[in-house]
């Protein structure tokens, strides 16, 4: 069917509202027609990916939309950007490409869209409601706000993002629609004991096995305590997201819509089936990290750290004293740091001598030390894309690990956990 568009449409795809909605709509709507879509529907809110330097194109676009005038019409939010700004010292690499940085990232927010700098804007406050449309880019935050909050985005990149921001419209497709959510592939953990269930290790692992056995199908999850936490569901779908294209999963009993096999299916009957156990966690756990021994650093926070987390790492580190041949990086949003420093927990971390990064991440910036050839992480998704981005080789484990290993300059494991 041609693409309907509604009279504010084609008033914006005519100019009427001015040159940069008319870019804007142009764009939206050629890929509404290469997505099939008939209609756009209103969104929300956007996330914007496009403010992450990733060479003279992403930064020639967002000139060309700011002499246009451009402005969003809804709340948008920033990701991650290429310097820290509020740690600048801490950048290592080319100037002329630090500086292209905070031009990128400077424009973004003359378009009006909020200096959040973070690639998990669902810790911010007015996140998304259930069912709500929005147009998310990031792939954490994709995944996160479809299977977690029960928003509904599709899997938005560069250029699309900061388009659907200013026009505040996105194509009626993808995984807006309820035809596109159903799941197709059921991940069965009957086998997996309690006491792994309730470590945060276990959620990356899992993530990254999803990611990498699901394909085009949508994953359902059965086995997963109700007691999940948020966190736990963020590696986990930070991971699906970087192995895979997963944006979305169904957690029974657990996600909102999920209340059931049957609902998660939409009454249909699983295309595949995956057993998870033990041995096959600690499979990937192996798969992911490609040396042992001896660590240089360990980096914490893909996707951002959260309060909670902050709230887990700040007492291993008050009893814990970290070699001081070992680096140790902390990625959060600068909103997530203000929350910190009013708590009262910055005094540990600077005693520890841990390194706060904001506004970008370890893997896609650089921060560590040109020395650093060993890096140990939490992360499944840190550890998937790091050694391709930044050659280092790394290790996973979980967070208590990262900080043993960390006090003791090589890596210790806990190996009660994967028995069983």
């Amino acid at each position: 069917m041609p693409l309907e568009l509604s009279a504010r449409d084609r008033a914006m795809l005519d100019g009427d509202a001015g040159e940069g909605p008319r870019i804007a709509m142009r764009i939206v709507a050629s890929m509404a027609e290469v997505l099939d879509a008939d209609h756009l529907i209103d969104v929300a809110s956007a996330h914007v990916d496009g403010c992450l330097y990733q060479g003279q194109a992403s930064l020639d676009f967002a000139e060309r939309l700011a002499r246009a005038g451009a402005r969003v019409s809804i709340p948008t939010t920033l990701n991650v950007g290429g310097v820290d700004l509020l740690h600048p010292g801490l950048y290592r690499g080319d100037p002329d490409r630090a500086a292209r940085s905070r031009r990128l990232m400077g424009l973004y927010e003359g378009m009006g869209c909020r200096p959040t700098w973070t690639c998990a804007p669902y810790q911010l406050p007015d996140r998304p409601s259930f069912g709500q449309h929005v147009a998310w880019a990031e792939s954490n935050a994709i995944v996160f706000a479809n299977s977690v909050l029960g928003a509904r985005t599709d899997r938005y990149g560069d250029f699309i993002d900061i388009c659907a921001a200013i026009t505040g419209r996105a194509p009626a497709a993808g995984l807006h629609l309820d035809a596109n959510r159903a799941g197709g592939i059921l991940f069965r953990l009957s086998s997996v004991p309690g006491r792994l269930l309730s470590e945060d290790i276990l959620y990356p692992l899992l993530g990254h096995l999803i990611g990498a056995e699901s394909g085009s199908l949508i994953p359902v999850i059965d086995g997963l305590p109700p007691t999940t936490t948020e966190d736990q569901l963020k590696a986990l779908g930070a991971a699906a997201a970087s192995s895979g294209s997963v944006g979305l999963f169904h957690a029974v009993g657990v996600t909102p819509e999920a209340g059931s096999l049957e609902q998660a299916f939409a009454g249909r009957v699983p295309r595949r089936e995956v057993t998870v156990t033990p041995a096959l966690m600690a499979e990937i756990r192996d798969g992911l990290s490609t040396t042992t021994g001896r660590i240089d650093a360990v980096s914490v926070g893909t996707p951002h750290f959260s309060l909670d987390e902050f709230g887990a790492l700040t007492p291993l580190i008050e009893r814990t004293a970290i070699n001081p041949e070992v680096d140790f990086y902390v990625s959060t949003s600068r909103a997530i740091l203000a929350e910190v420093e009013r708590m009262g927990w910055m005094s540990a971390y600077r005693r520890a001598g841990i390194q706060i990064v904001t506004d970008t991440c370890t893997y896609i910036a650089p921060i560590l030390s040109p020395s650093t050839r060993v890096v140990m992480t939490n992360s499944g998704k840190w550890a998937y894309y790091a050694p391709g981005n930044i050659g280092v080789e790394v290790v996973l484990g979980s967070l208590a690990e990262c900080v043993r290993s960390a006090a003791e300059g090589r890596v210790w494991r806990d190996d009660a956990l994967w028995r069983g």
